[in-house]
């Protein structure tokens, strides 16, 4: 599990990485599977230029919230410079051109401004501002959020999607992957025997079975459950177990959406000054 030390280092599924030097085997997300086409358009693939080579590859996932703006977790920001940052929304296959994608340059970084690098003190989230914004070619969607404050049952069954690892060998997925994830209440995942006083009001435990989580490559990406009538993004990916990270009683944590709409809004309307790398 995190043997008590895991947020000292990119470890786990906490941390965008360099690309994997993996084949792409035929195994699932861990405890998913491949997504339907066209299902989950919310969901992007936030990718990362190390060099300045227009050498992007996948880092982490993110959500579309408006036309120009991208959330995703503040841990997947790896440079304050946006210019190394692209975000593909429509995508599906990783390695295929689907006809459906589109490419778009990030003009802004908004990190939290309560962000400290510490994934035990929360916060883990950010915004991207695009440079020119994504339109409706049928393939993409603007995700529905939750309601200010609004909190899940124990038991409710999400669903995280994402082209994170899909076991500890380090197999890598083409295809968006989906699993399905229950909800574990603050009472419990704050537990001494689950996550701990790490497990903050201002995220959402969901997992911890031992057979189905997020992983590494999963962070910044949706938890997207059916309430008022529609799916809704409640969580954004930010830790999980070191080593396999479908660990009993260690569910995937994610950023509670609904704990940050005002600052989130605030950005959105140009109120909030630009704080990336913070």
């Amino acid at each position: 599990m995190m043997w008590l030390v895991p947020f000292l280092a990119c470890i786990g599924l906490i941390c965008a990485e360099e690309p994997f030097n993996y084949s792409v085997y035929n195994e699932r997300v861990i405890g998913g599977h491949d997504a339907k086409p066209n299902t989950w358009r919310w969901q992007v693939s936030m990718q990362y230029d190390s060099y300045n080579d227009n050498s992007f590859y996948h880092i982490c996932g993110g959500s579309i919230i408006d036309a120009f703006h991208i959330m995703t977790a503040a841990h997947c920001i790896m440079g304050t410079d946006p210019s190394q940052y692209r975000v593909v929304v429509g995508e599906y296959n990783l390695y295929e051109d689907d006809g459906s994608e589109q490419f778009k340059r990030v003009e802004r970084i908004v990190v939290h401004p309560g962000w400290n690098g510490d994934l035990g003190k929360g916060n883990d989230i950010a915004l991207l501002k695009l440079a020119d914004p994504v339109y409706d070619n049928g393939y993409v969607a603007i995700a529905e959020l939750p309601y200010p404050g609004e909190t899940l049952p124990h038991g409710y069954n999400c669903t995280i999607t994402g082209w994170g690892l899909m076991d500890y060998e380090g197999s890598v997925p083409a295809i968006l992957q989906e699993a399905p994830l229950d909800v574990v209440e603050h009472s419990v995942c704050s537990q001494g025997d689950w996550w701990g006083s790490i497990a903050l009001e201002t995220m959402v435990c969901a997992g911890g079975d031992g057979v189905i989580s997020g992983c590494q490559g999963d962070s910044g990406g949706p938890l997207s459950c059916y309430t008022g009538g529609a799916w809704r993004v409640h969580g954004v990916v930010s830790y999980g177990p070191s080593g396999m990270c479908n660990q009993y009683k260690k569910p995937t944590v994610f950023t509670r959406v609904s704990s940050f709409l005002d600052w989130m809004y605030s950005v959105m309307d140009g109120h909030e000054e630009d704080n990336s790398g913070k």
